[in-house]
Formats: structure tokens, C-alpha cells, sequence
């Protein structure tokens, strides 16, 4: 692997320089330092605390306590203070990384030490079966409605330019600026972009692709100080390793070193110190059979109850199906399952009895329909689907709800990798083909609350690939969060 030195150090006698006068004016992009982190840390805690004290009163109504919560009047406000804590301890309250993912996992802990108190404080007096229930319900409420209200108020910091550390990429490369592009688009990583450092790129080289302004060079020192939380190295390229001898001199207290390495596990890395190199420790978790086991105890306790309480509305559906279009209302259709075995899925008729036909002769008398139909294997306007009905099914996948027969069976899980027909497969190298099928196929999957049907090949491709090296419970309960909003929304759908 090639080394380069990524960390312009000086200027030189004819490197190319940016007049102080070009430099962006402090607190241009969003207030800054100290300001930005009480702002952000008021907004994060009421949000957490009206968390607690709503979960604490949803659940006291749940156990049927309706004149005192089963801890007590006043031990709600006790111990928010102390979750209050935990959260801050654990740097949720940055207003930067970790990611929603990693943040999740982070809110169970704090929940944990919030619940683990309260019992202590509450055993004495409570009976043990009224206080268990009670703190099993405050806790899955808080972690549930305490996702959605931190992304709620994460929304509205990014909206005010609050979210997110202001962040310095050193070097201008194509790699950083891919980068930069990257963070932008995703303001929930915590890392905002607002300068490039580089003493051999002239200012108005490449801004054409972002509007970020680029430093000549470090000597800027005092700019980037008083601006800059975060610096970011960039390698150039998967062969390109970064010369950091020079980290020492860079003027920033928060250094991320930057690799592409999209082939790889990039969530739950373990760093190892081996002598005097750095070792990472990848876990291939999905193939742990306790990590399967509580894979399959968490489908089973999601998809028996919501399918009991789903059977009203599937036959409701079913007769009006019926009577839009006669036919079978369900149906099984024959999909790629895991190790490649034919998988028979469930769900409800959208389309006519005739749809494939009507397929075949649409994408024979239309080309650009072709065209959309091999790139994404959807339509934007289908023949096949009934009108106005099937839409709206397909939009809510409120046809998926019979799948959750094939997860009781054991056939699929909640989440995974969607099964695809066969056709669909065929357009994958095998290598991709045998990692995609070697899990379970999902009901839902990170696909399907990212992009859908806006998504082509690629990114379905790279999507599956993340999943499946990333898995951890904490990615399958994101997912199942980010489905609700997905679903509700109608995002990406055909």
C-alpha cells in the first residue's frame, strides 16, 4: 500500500494562498463552540425529559394506576435527572456522532441505568409483579418515543444549522470531496463540513461541486481554531494509506482519520493494540448462534401478536380485493430464499390476473419503460396493478402484511435482505448472490427505509452488503423504527 503525506504543513514561496478577507466570518455557518453545545444540549435533554415523564405517566396508565404512578409521585422527577446524566455522560448531548444507530444502542444503556435505579428506589414499597410491569413498559416507551423525538428535535438543529460539528476535511482530493458531498447529504452523522484544507488547490478550483470554501493552507491556525471541531484525513483511494507523523501539529482537538474501505464491517469495530500496531477486531455476528436464537425470539414476539391483531384488516382487504378485480385475493409467489431455496411468500393481490402479460406487452411497445423496468425491475406507472386500490396497498405495503405468516414459520425474519424473484438475482455476480442468501430474507430491511424503489441495482447491492456485514440487534430495532416513518411517508414507493 502506497503512503502519502495528506497534512499540508506550509504554504511555500509559491503555493497559492487565500486572502484573510476570503475567509468565512466566524459564526457564519451556525453559532459555534461553547453557544452551539447549550443550545444543543437543552434541546437534546427537554426532549429526553419530556421522554421520561410521558412514559412514565402512558405507563402508569397501562397498569391501571390512574391516581399514582407505582414509584411514587415525585420519583419521576427524581430520577430524570439522573438519566439526564447517563445520556451526557455517554455523548449524546454532543450534538455530533456517534451515528442513530450507535445512538440507539447508547439510549438502551442510559434507559438501563434509569430502570435499574428506579426499582432499587421503588422494590421496598411496590409489589414486584406491579413495579416489573410497569418498568418493562416505561422503558420500551422511552426508547421507542425517545428515537422519534430525538429526531424530531435533530431535524430542527439541522434545520438552524446547529447539528453537527463543524468540520475541517484536510486535503482536496476527490476522495475528500466525495466525502464532504457524503456529509452533507447526511446531517445525522454530526459532522458538518466547512472548510478544505489544501496549499496546492487555487480557491476556485473545484468549487464547482460544493460551495465550501478551501484554505491554502494550516498556517490559517487561528480561522480553523476558533471554527473547526473536527478534522478529517482522507486517503485518496483504497490503496493510498494516510502519513499521520504530522497529526501532532494539526491545531484540532478531534482528528478522524478517513479510509475507504466499503469492502469491509464499518460498525462495531473493536480497536486492538498488537505490540505496536492497531489491529481491528471484525465480528461476523450474524453468524453467532446466540445472536440467530435472539433473532428468532424477537421475530416471533413482533409478527404472533401483529399478525393476531393484522387479521381484521387482511380479511377486510382480501373481500375488497375481491370484489376491485375476482381471483385469488392472496396469493404465493415464488422467491430466492436462504441458500438459494426457493421461497414461497404470501401477500395480497394488487394486480390483475392477467399481470404478466400485461408486463411483457407494456415493456415490448414502450422503451423507456424497458429501460426503467432494467434498472430498478419497477414502474413507475405499472399496467398490472389494480387502479387506484392496488396503489394504494403497494404505497402503505399493507400486500406484505400475509408475510408475516412466513416469519412464524421460520421461513423469513422480520429483518433482512427483501427475497427477490429469480430474475431479479440473475443480475448479481454470484460472490454477492451466495452473501445475500446466506441470511434470512426480511419482511422489512435498510432498502426499503432508505431508498425503495428510488434505488437501483447498486445501491440495493451496497445497502444488502452493509446490513449484512453490520448486523447487530441494535441495526434490526433501527430499522424497525425507521420503517414506521418510511411507511408513513410512502417513501420510494411504486
Amino acid at each position: 500500500m502506497r503512503h502519502i503525506s495528506a497534512i499540508p504543513m506550509t504554504l511555500g514561496a509559491t503555493a497559492k494562498r487565500i486572502e484573510k478577507s476570503h475567509l468565512p466570518a466566524h459564526g457564519h455557518y451556525a453559532p459555534t463552540g461553547v453557544r452551539r453545545r447549550r443550545i444543543v444540549t437543552a434541546a437534546l435533554a427537554f426532549g429526553d425529559l419530556a421522554t421520561a415523564i410521558g412514559s412514565a405517566q402512558l405507563a402508569t396508565l397501562f397498569v391501571d394506576s390512574v391516581h399514582a404512578s407505582p414509584l411514587g409521585g415525585g420519583a419521576v422527577p427524581i430520577l430524570a435527572p439522573l438519566l439526564l446524566v447517563v445520556h451526557w455522560c455517554l455523548g449524546l448531548y454532543a450534538g455530533r456522532g456517534p451515528s442513530p444507530i450507535e445512538r440507539l444502542r447508547l439510549r438502551a444503556l442510559g434507559i438501563l441505568a434509569f430502570t435499574t435505579s428506579a426499582y432499587i428506589l421503588a422494590a421496598p414499597t411496590v409489589a414486584l409483579g406491579r413495579l416489573v410491569l410497569f418498568l418493562a413498559c416505561t422503558s420500551l416507551m422511552m426508547l421507542v418515543l425517545g428515537y422519534y423525538i430525538e429526531a424530531i428535535v435533530r431535524r430542527i438543529l439541522v434545520r438552524h444549522g446547529l447539528w453537527g460539528a463543524p468540520t475541517a476535511l484536510i486535503s482536496c482530493n476527490e476522495a475528500s470531496q466525495d466525502l464532504a458531498k457524503m456529509l452533507i447529504a447526511r446531517p445525522e452523522l454530526g459532522l458538518r463540513p466547512v472548510c478544505f484544507v489544501d496549499d496546492l488547490v487555487d480557491r476556485g478550483e473545484g468549487m464547482g461541486r460544493l460551495p465550501i470554501p478551501i484554505l491554502g493552507s494550516l498556517t490559517e491556525a487561528a480561522w480553523l481554531a476558533a471554527n473547526v471541531e473536527v478534522a478529517i484525513l482522507v486517503a485518496p483511494s483504497q490503496s493510498t494509506s494516510i502519513d499521520v507523523t504530522h497529526i501532532a501539529c494539526l491545531p484540532f482537538a478531534n482528528v478522524v482519520l478517513a479510509q475507504d474501505a466499503r469492502d469491509m464491517q464499518s460498525l462495531w469495530l473493536h480497536p486492538r493494540t498488537l505490540g505496536g500496531s492497531l489491529g481491528l477486531e471484525i465480528r461476523r455476528d450474524l453468524h453467532l448462534p446466540r445472536n440467530l436464537w435472539l433473532k428468532r425470539l424477537i421475530d416471533l414476539m413482533i409478527a404472533v401478536p401483529v399478525g393476531l391483531a393484522s387479521l381484521p384488516l387482511i380479511a377486510t382487504l382480501a373481500a375488497a380485493i375481491k370484489i376491485v378485480d375476482p381471483g385469488p385475493a392472496v396469493y404465493a409467489q415464488s422467491r430466492v430464499g436462504r441458500n438459494g431455496q426457493p421461497l414461497r411468500v404470501f401477500k395480497l393481490r394488487t394486480m390483475y390476473t392477467d399481470a404478466e402479460q400485461r408486463l411483457k406487452d407494456h415493456l415490448s411497445s414502450d422503451p423507456l419503460a424497458r429501460t426503467e423496468w432494467e434498472r430498478y425491475f419497477k414502474l413507475s406507472n405499472d399496467p398490472r396493478i389494480l387502479p387506484l386500490f392496488g396503489k394504494v396497498l403497494r404505497r402503505a405495503s399493507l400486500d406484505e402484511l400475509p408475510q408475516l405468516w412466513n416469519v412464524i414459520r421460520g421461513e423469513m425474519s422480520i429483518v433482512g435482505p427483501r427475497p427477490f424473484p429469480s430474475y431479479h438475482m440473475e443480475r448479481f455476480d454470484q460472490n454477492f448472490q451466495r452473501l445475500r442468501t446466506s441470511v434470512a430474507q426480511g419482511l422489512t430491511g435498510l432498502w426499503q427505509v432508505s431508498s425503495r424503489s428510488n434505488g437501483d441495482l447498486e445501491v440495493q447491492k451496497a445497502q444488502d452488503l452493509f446490513y449484512i456485514r453490520n448486523w447487530s440487534i441494535w441495526l434490526d430495532l433501527y430499522i424497525i423504527l425507521e420503517t414506521l416513518p418510511a411507511l408513513l411517508s410512502a417513501r420510494g414507493a411504486k
